[in-house]
């Protein structure tokens, strides 16, 4: 008993610390003059676990954010890291939620950064969804039940939204007064 508990607090202590570091590091983002905060749905264990793991390619984005005008940036895909780490930069109008679906995708986690506008975003576990398109491995996407459930976050120019492959997201729901948005989803490949 005592060796299990001593384990467990180890375990929560590490756990305590890598996400602590990883979000110091992350809480240093600035783009274009604007720093960057995290969204609160953040998964704070994943987050420290793949900020761990392919540190070369978050160091990279970070990079990327910090030497780069995103204002300027030009709407296709700009790649940093080959297929390893890429933004893709859209710009068009916001849809109404009814338009819009869940999504997950395995290989790459999402990072999405509003340019201009604000649109919303929802997100929920994988695991309480019912899958609607089995995962395409060829375009790295899932997709779910329209009536799942879920929580709902504003997406705009000051924070990252970052969605992990449990993470499914239901992108480019319209706010009021944004009709049209300018955004950036960061593609960096998954840790194992």
């Amino acid at each position: 008993m005592k060796k299990t508990s001593i384990f467990t607090i180890a375990l929560l202590a590490l756990i305590c610390f890598f996400t602590t570091t990883a979000l110091a590091q992350t809480s240093n983002w600035t783009t274009s003059g604007r720093k960057l905060n995290l969204f609160p749905g953040l998964n704070k264990a994943e987050f420290a676990k793949q900020t761990q793991v392919n540190k070369v390619y978050w160091d990279k984005a970070m990079a990327f954010l910090a030497a780069t005008n995103i204002d300027t940036l030009s709407v296709g895909k700009h790649v940093i890291d080959g297929e390893n780490i890429f933004v893709s930069v859209s710009e068009g109008p916001t849809k109404e939620y009814d338009k819009t679906s869940w999504e997950s995708h395995r290989n790459y986690l999402d990072i999405h950064l509003m340019i201009v506008g604000k649109e919303r975003i929802g997100m929920m576990d994988t695991a309480t969804a019912t899958v609607t398109n089995a995962y395409d491995a060829a375009k790295d996407v899932a997709n779910y039940d329209l009536n799942t459930k879920g929580n709902y976050y504003v997406a705009d120019p000051n924070t990252l939204l970052i969605f992990f492959p449990q993470d499914a997201h239901r992108p480019s729901i319209h706010v009021d007064a944004y009709d049209k948005v300018k955004k950036l989803v960061f593609k960096i490949r998954v840790a194992q």
